[in-house]
Parts: C-alpha cells; structure tokens; sequence
C-alpha cells in the first residue's frame, strides 16, 4: 500500500475511534492509549497538523441559507398569488393593446395591473423578511462556544490557543469560569471537586460534579457520563485537565447544530395556511370552469359561420369581440381571488400579536398566532416552566427535647425572596439553641449569595440548594429579635450577615462525591474554634457520634434517635424532597488554634482525602427539605388544558421521581394514578416498539432524564399522527424540538438566546399559565378569522355571480376589474379588519381544539354563501338591468337625469346596435357632466353605460358593508348579537362608505374608475336593493340554528337509549 493508501487507512481509523470510541467507558490510560497521547506530555505539533487534515476545524459548520432570490421565487409558490400573477400579466398586455386608443379607459385599464403587481410585490417582502430570520437560531448557538483553550502541546502548556485549533488527542487544562471547548474526558482533578454547569445541555436544574473515574455503562446517556464535559458548558468550581474525544460537528453541541438545520429544513405550513391552499386549488378549478362557461356562452358573438349543404362555412373571427370577453374572463379571475386577504390576515396576525404581548407571550413568527388556536398538546419542560426554577425550603427537622424525639416545621415560599412565606409554628424571638446550631451552620457553611434585580425579582449566585438555606435562615430570623429588620440592616440577606459576624469562617473543606458533604471552620468571638459542616443526611450520620437536643445539650447518638431521623428522611425523600442534613464539631484536637496557611495543621487540609476524618464524630443537629416548587397557578392551567381537550406532557431531564411528584402535585397525574405506562425515561420511551400507542393515551404523560433526540423524536412522532404541537424549553438542548415543533415555545427569563431564536414564541415570565392564556387567544383570533374569510368569500361569490350573470344575459359589462379590485382591496379590507375584533365567545376554553384538517368553511356554510352570493349577482346586474329599462322603481323616480329608456330585448341584444334604424338616445346628466351620443347612439351602451356602472358598484359596496354585520356570528342573530358588540366595525364601515363616496365624487378618482356622482333617489334605490341581504341571512341563519338544534337533541337522546 502507497503512502495515500496508508494515509487513508489512518483516516478512516480515526473516524472510527474519533465518533464511536466510548472513553467515558474507559480509563484515562486506555483513553491515553487509544488516542496516542501523553497527558503529561500533549500531541506533538506536527501530530496535531495532521489530525487537522481529517477532522478539520474545532468549529460548527456554516450552513448557507438561500439565497435572496430563492427566497423570493419561493414567496410565489402559491396557489392565490400565481392566478393574481396570471391576471396581472393579462391586464397589463390588454392595456398596453388597448392604450393604441388612449382616453380615460386606457389610465383606467393601466391601474388595475399595477395595483396587483404593487399587491405581489409587498406580499414577496413580508416573506422574504420572515424567512430571512429562519436560521439565526444557528448563529446564537455559536455565540455559546468557547473561543480560546489552555493546551499542553509538546509538554508545555500554550496559554489562550484558539479553541477552534483543538483536535481529538488534545490535553485541556479547564478553571473555573472556563467554557469548555470541546467534548472532553476528565483526565484529573487539580481541586479536590469539579462541577460543571450543563443545565443548558441536558435540561439539568443543578450544576453536577463530575469525576475521572470511568462509567460502567457504554450505552448511558449525558448525564450519565459523569467523566466527560461537553463543549459550551461552563466550569462553576474546581479545574481539571482534560483530553479532547470531539471536536466541531461531532461533539453534542454540533449534533444539536445538525438538528436545528434538519428541523429547519422542514418547516411545515402551518393549519391556516393548508387551508387557503386548498382553497386557492379549489379556486383555481372554480375560475377555469367558470371562464370557459362565459367563453362557450359568448362564443357566438366573436366567432360565427354558415352551414352549406350541411357543412359549416364561410367561418368569422371578431379579434376585437374575442379581446372583450377575454377582459371578461380575467375580469372573473380579479373577482373571485380575495386579494385583500393577506393583508387582511397579516394585520389580524399582528393585532393578535399585540393582545399576546399584552399577556406575556411575545410571538415571533405571525402565522404562530393562528397556530396556537388548534393546539393538541403542549410538550412540557419542568424546570422554570411549571416549576419555579429557584429552589426553596420546604420542610424543617429538628431535634426535640429527648433523643427518641424531633420536631417538624412547614416553610411556606417558592422563590428566593426572603420575605416571600412564612415558617409555621415558629418560636420567634426564642430560638431554642438547637434552631440557633441550624441556622447558623446554613448561613456560614454556604457560598451562595442573593441579590435583588428589578421588580420584587430576587436572582441567586451560587448553588440553588445554598441559595435556598440563606432564604430559609432569614425566615428563622435572629435569636432574641422578634423582628431582624429592627437592627437597622438594609441587606438582603441581613440574618446571614449577622451569622456569619458572630462565626467568622477561616477555613473550607470543599464538597466532594465521596463524603458528600462541605465543612468550614469557623472561629467565634470568644476565639474558639469550631467546625460547621452539611451535606447528604445518611453521610452525616454515619459520621456522626452525639445528637443535640433542644435545650444544646449533647447525647450519645443511638440507633433508635438514628432510625427516628432515617424515617424522616425516607418520607421526605419520596416526596422528592432533596435533603441536606447539619452537624458541627468543637473538639477540633490539632485544628483547635487553627488560625490560617502557616499554622502547622494547614497541610492536612491541602489533601482532601484528610477531610473525611476531619469530620468525624460529628455532633447532628437536623435537615431541611428542599425543591424547586411548581408555579401557584399551574395547577388552574393544567386544569383549564384538560378543559379544553389539550393534552400536556411533561418532558425534561431531570431525573424521574422528583418530576413525577411534580406532575402529581400539579394535576398532570392524580395523586392515586397508576403511572406505571405514564412515565417513562428518555432512554426507556426510545427502546420500546409502540411508540405511537403510548403516545395516544388520554391523559398526561411525563419523559425524564430526556435528551435532545428524545424531545425531537417524540415532536416527530406526534405530528405524524396528526397531533398540533406546541413545545417549550429553554436550553440549547431544547433548540430542535423547538424548530420542529409547530408552535416552539422559549423562556424569556432562563432561555438561552439559541432557544430564542429557534421558537415562534417567547414567553416574557417563563410562565406555562401564559402559554395557555395564549392558546385561548389563538382560538379566538381564529375565529375571528373565520368570520372575515367567509365574509371576503361571500363578497368574492357575490362578484363572480354578477360576472357571470352579465356574460350569460349578454348585455354590457356592469364592473370593470379596476373596480373589483377596489372593492376587494379597499371597501372590503376595514370592515374584514374590523371582523378581528370580535369579542371571545365565554366557553372558548371548554371546547376540543379543532382538528388542522377541520374544514375552514363546511357544507351549509358554503350554501348560505351561495344563497347570499347568488342574490349580490342578482341585485348588482338588477339594477344595471332596471336604469336602463325603467323610468321607476319601488316607487322610486330615477327619470331625473333625462336618460333613454330602452327595453331588455335592446339591452341583451347591444352588440346588434348598429343594425337597429331609426334607434336614439336622449343626453343625460351625471354631477356636472352631460354624455350626449348624437354621433354614435351605440356609444349608449359603452360610454353611456356608466350610470349603470356606478349603481352596480355602488349596490355592491352597501351589499358587502350590510354583509359584514351578517359575518358577526357564524350562527348568531342580529337581535342577540347587535352591531354595537364591536364598535370597531360600525366604524370600519363608516370609513368604507367614506372611501366610496371619496371616489364618487372626486373627479379625477371618478374618471379613474369610471364612474360618475349619484342622486339621492339613486340612493335610495341603492340601499333598498342592498338592504334584503341581511333578511335573508337572518332566514338561513333560523334554518341552520334549527337543524343543529335538533341534531344535537337526537345525538343526546341516542346516548340517553345507549
């Protein structure tokens, strides 16, 4: 084998051992061996060279989106916008065709054109803007890596190397503060502990120790593999040296990164916009049928010939004819396409957005809005999310007045404000000294601190469990003092400032796994010394020689005292309490004059093996109970979801059994439920071969000890069968559960910035109480959308009605496309606007969520449309029809302006105008204009046409306005739902009718869109033809009410019998 052979035999080897070599399953010599390197010693730089050349670069890859004009091409991959697109197209060559003859109808037939090219050209820049802000996500989670390492490379250490330089085989030296670079195996320890915080990873709500012993299991997940620190988290104590086992995209933070990217590759429409596709598909079929319908029905008028000895001949092509009814088919096309809806919807969107803000939720992506309203289940995190974050003290144990006796006390509060809950039956002002020994060894043996950030929000450093004793000790207060803040002290934690001014701490035996427990020495005022120690309750009394009792005196500690401590602990335990017992020592033999580093016992304290020894034959005292409390109002959320037929699952990473007594405390379980196939881990849901039927059980379910491609694969499975998921978390763990959720859901307090930027929704309070304020929400915006898209359909069904009426009766065209589309953009957009400002119906939440593939607007519905539709054609040709044929109508005199009348066989027979003799038409006035046709008497029914025009205009516009009352309630009466319930559409329809008037009587508006000023008999004429709409709705509506009604009592009486 040639050298490139060997080469790539060495590459592919490390490919094998750098992706599937377990080392937290090894020790540190058989990782030493198998990645070639001495941790004494480091890789040596031409090593490093060329392990470069096959891993690559210690950094995360840098996807490219698409490109600007894909993005924008992709904005066109819609169904609504390529038949506008189509008819735009149409229009402008038409115009530009007709613009050989120029006057007013040439401006008139550019305009039409233009605004749909304006309408496709905004809509493309909303989009592109959206999906331009789709993979910042990726560029977030790269702000959390490491940018420099301390490396030991040809046996000395190089001080801030660039971390992207690091490869496999590389020795890291890691301090306190340090991000970690890399996916790394403990080498050793330089301190006596090492935690690590990777709560953002693994969902953990603890910093965890971590050691260099190896695992026992190969197949563990991350929190089990203690030996090992993964790239982005962050050393909060301790150091250590390190060997790199990953870099870039292989470590667990570059899996997320592959993740994120997927998820965002298949970015799913949401419900909302399937519907409108569909119906733009259906619309699509409706237009084509309907154009060649008025194109078979006219054909006659462009395209005629004779049959000669039964053969048709002498064949005539009308160009001019054929143009006309093809302006007659795109006009359909602008008439039946609601091109205000997308405006119409995206301000919706964004007013509902608003009203979320209002509640805590902050939307990032509009449609979310829609998609929170059809929510099936919500996935969970536990920690900060339905629980507080912030640990607190719930129970305290001390000794009684004998051995065989110990006291019980409740602490009251969920979060690290000290003045938030109480303890119960508490002896203040006369502390007993056995209280005194617990609160003083809580407040001097911790290293946590409490500040205060903003608003009545308190924010810990530190350990939470340390946090959560300094708040317990300034709820127990000062012996003698009834009322601490009485001394004068503006501290937070003044209590513990007073302990610690009276135990003055000079040395620490930091914590570590072995003994489980943190002691310092402390040297009082009177000048002895004495050592104050906590940590796991079993560790402390195996130590343990005496017990105090109430009174501070000292006994022999016995095995009943001993067991009597044990039960207690075992029944806080259950509760998923996290205890931490109390001891202290005052025969200190060689640390008794202990006074700093150069007293002879200093060097004993330099070995931490020492410390064990140290603390033995401990005096105990009591323990505490502590645990991250879940939110006051959870319990109601969990309550109002089952309510309303969402199903939440809890997922998270802490371990099981302190989150199944959260889920049994908030109402996800019962407290009696058997949750044997509810609760699963990660690891245990992954290996099972039904997932999908666990999935689909009733109730709650709960996953802990979760991973990143646990949270997506159930994500995954629950939107294949059919689920709307909404999914919240906060780490960068979460990030591509997030991405691929429906509705990704981040925490505005606790979630890192990668989260962020993968959700379509922030919450500002971490709350889960929000999320469901904003599913309520969603469902009422839904609604409310519901009710302006079928009033903009309606409107559409009622222009093509007359369309094609007109096409099928054969007399002139009554609306031009310029005029439809002011209509559909223009008149209709307020009152459609205003139709989003519906007040919620009082049992939204009581209701199931609606399937995403729930029709938008079901049978009946579709026919009330179709009534009423059917009547708008009717009235807007009606009364084109009746200018021209009568001189009155209703009682109404419409003779004022002098015009011609003529009968409906002339009208329906136009084209044939100029073969009619003797035919005349008297001028007429229009506001300031008169229109003679001494010339031309044909010209009645082009020019002269225009009267007409603006009546059916006109007749249209107060049709849709009475119409948009109507769309109020989908089944609702006028009399139980009046207009004034949303005053926004009184006034939306007040602005409506101004834009019409507006372009009545402007001129150059009229001229525009050919159309001339009314009188106010012609008025009256309008709002009579217009009015009938609303009677009958309120007929269909009876009907539909009826039939429900009854259905509904004979389902009922049906289950009675059953």
């Amino acid at each position: 084998m040639g050298r490139g052979g060997e080469e790539e035999g060495r590459r592919s080897d490390w490919k094998t051992w750098g992706g599937g070599f377990p080392a937290w399953a090894r020790t540190v010599k058989e990782c030493e061996e198998e990645f070639e390197v001495s941790a004494a010693r480091g890789l040596k730089s031409e090593e490093v060279a060329r392990r470069r050349e096959v891993y690559g670069w210690n950094e995360l890859e840098k996807h490219s989106g698409p490109s600007i004009w894909q993005l924008v091409l992709e904005q066109f991959n819609d169904t609504l916008v390529r038949i506008l697109l189509v008819a735009a197209v149409i229009s402008f060559v038409l115009a530009w065709y007709d613009g050989d003859e120029g006057g007013e109808m040439g401006i008139t037939a550019f305009v039409e054109p233009l605004v749909i090219f304006l309408i496709l050209i905004v809509n493309a820049i909303v989009g592109v803007w959206q999906e331009n802000n789709a993979e910042k996500a990726l560029e977030a989670l790269k702000e959390i890596q490491s940018e420099h390492a301390m490396v030991r490379r040809d046996g000395e250490f190089v001080p801030n190397l660039p971390a992207k330089e690091l490869v496999p085989g590389d020795i890291v030296e890691l301090r306190v503060g340090d991000k970690v670079p890399a996916d790394m195996r403990v080498v050793h320890l330089i301190s006596s502990t090492l935690r690590v915080e990777q709560g953002s990873l693994t969902g953990e709500s603890a910093a965890v120790n971590k050691t260099n012993r190896k695992v026992d299991m190969e197949d563990t997940d991350i929190q089990g593999k203690e030996c090992m620190v993964f790239a982005g988290t962050t050393v909060v104590n301790g150091s250590c040296v390190c060997l790199v086992t990953q870099t870039g995209m292989n470590t667990e933070i570059g899996k997320i990164h592959s993740q994120i990217h997927e998820a965002s590759q298949n970015d799913d429409d949401t419900p909302l916009k399937k519907k409108l596709n569909e119906f733009g598909e259906a619309l699509t079929a409706i237009i084509g049928v309907i154009c060649a319908l008025v194109w078979l029905i006219n054909v006659k008028y462009f395209f005629t010939w004779e049959f000669v000895d039964g053969w048709p001949r002498n064949f005539k092509f009308s160009f001019e004819k054929c143009t006309y009814y093809f302006e007659i088919a795109v006009a359909l096309a602008v008439a039946a396409i609601p091109e205000g809806l997308p405006a119409v919807i995206t301000t919706c969107l964004a007013l509902g957005t608003r009203k979320m803000a209002q509640k805590n939720a902050l939307v990032r992506k509009l449609p979310s809005v829609e998609t929170l309203g059809c929510t099936t289940v919500i996935c969970s995190d536990k920690t900060g999310t339905l629980t507080t974050n912030q640990m607190s003290a719930v129970k305290l144990v001390a000794m009684g007045r004998w051995s065989d006796q110990i006291r019980s006390f409740k602490v009251d509060g969920t979060t690290y404000d000290p003045h938030d809950g109480k303890i119960h039956d508490w002896p203040t002002g006369s502390m007993d000294a056995n209280l005194q020994m617990i609160a003083k060894i809580a407040a001097v043996c911790n290293d946590a601190n409490i500040a205060h950030s903003g608003l009545n929000q308190y924010v810990a450093s530190g350990m939470p469990t340390e946090a959560a004793l300094k708040v317990l000790v300034e709820k127990m207060g000062i012996p003698g003092v009834s009322d601490p803040s009485s001394l004068g002290s503006t501290e937070i934690l003044g209590c513990c400032q007073w302990w610690n001014s009276i135990a003055h701490r000079i040395a620490t035996l930091e914590f570590d796994r072995t003994r489980k427990s943190m002691g310092v020495i402390v040297k009082s005022k009177s000048g002895s010394n004495s050592l104050l120690v906590k940590g796991a309750v079993e560790n402390l009394l195996e130590r343990s020689a005496y017990v105090q009792l109430l009174d501070g005196s000292i006994v022999l500690l016995e095995d009943r005292a001993r067991n009597l401590i044990l039960d207690a602990l075992r029944e806080m335990s259950t509760n998923a309490l996290r205890c931490l017992g109390f001891a202290y020592k005052d025969n200190l033999s060689e640390f008794a004059t202990y006074d700093g580093e150069d007293h002879p016992a200093h060097r004993l304290l330099l070995d931490p093996s020492n410390y064990s020894s140290i603390e033995s034959d401990l005096i105990f005292v009591g323990l505490v109970g502590l645990r991250d409390p879940p939110r006051e109002e959870v319990h109601k959320a969990i309550e109002d979801c089952r309510a309303a037929g969402i199903r939440v699952m809890v997922i998270t990473g802490d371990n099981k059994e302190t989150a199944e007594a959260i889920c049994r405390e908030i109402g996800v379980f019962t407290p009696e439920e058997d949750i044997s196939f509810k609760s699963f881990t990660g690891k245990e849901f992954m290996s099972m071969p039904n997932k999908k039927n666990l999935l689909r059980q009733d109730g709650g379910l709960l996953f802990s000890r979760a991973e990143p491609r646990h949270k997506q694969e159930i994500v995954r499975l629950l939107k294949e069968d059919g689920e709307v998921v909404a999914m919240t978390g906060d780490g960068v763990n979460d990030a591509p559960a997030l991405k691929m959720a429906d509705i990704g859901i981040a925490m505005g307090i606790a979630g890192t910035e990668v989260a962020k930027e993968a959700s379509d929704m922030v919450l500002a309070d971490d709350n889960f109480s929000t999320i469901v304020a904003a599913v309520g929400e969603g469902r009422s915006i839904y609604n409310n959308m519901k009710a302006f898209i079928r009033y903009m359909i309606s409107s559409n069904i009622g222009e093509v009605a007359c369309i094609f009426l007109t096409a099928a009766l054969g007399i002139p065209e009554g609306l031009i496309p310029v005029q439809l589309l002011w209509v559909n953009l223009v008149t209709d957009g307020p009152p459609a606007t205003a139709l989003g400002f519906n007040p919620p119906d009082k049992d939204i939440m009581k209701k199931p969520p609606r399937r995403s593939d729930d029709s938008l607007i079901s049978a009946w519905i579709l026919f009330r449309y179709l009534v009423i539709g059917l009547y708008v054609g009717l009235a807007t040709v009606g009364i084109f029809i009746i200018w021209y044929t009568h001189g009155s109508f209703l009682g109404i005199d419409l003779s004022g302006d002098g015009h011609t009348l003529i009968s409906y066989s002339q009208l329906s027979n136009w084209g044939q105008c100029s073969s009619w003799e003797g035919f005349k038409v008297s001028p007429f006035t229009a506001g300031s204009r008169v229109f003679s046709f001494d010339s031309n008497p044909c010209d009645y029914f082009q020019t002269g046409k225009v009267k007409a025009m603006t009546l059916s205009l006109s007749v249209l516009v107060a049709i849709e306005m009475f119409n948009s009352l109507n769309a109020l309630s989908e089944d609702g009466s006028l009399l139980s739902m009046p207009p004034w319930v949303n005053p926004w559409l009184l006034l939306a329809m007040s602005i409506s009718f101004g834009l019409h008037f507006l372009i009545l009587y402007v001129p150059f508006l009229a001229q525009v869109f050919g159309i001339v000023p009314l009188s106010l008999n012609e008025w009256l004429l309008v709002l009579a033809v217009a009015f009938p709409v609303i009677i009958i709705d309120e007929i269909l509506k009876f009907i539909g009410r009826c039939t429900s009604s009854s259905g509904a009592q004979r389902w009922s009486e049906k289950h009675k019998d059953e």
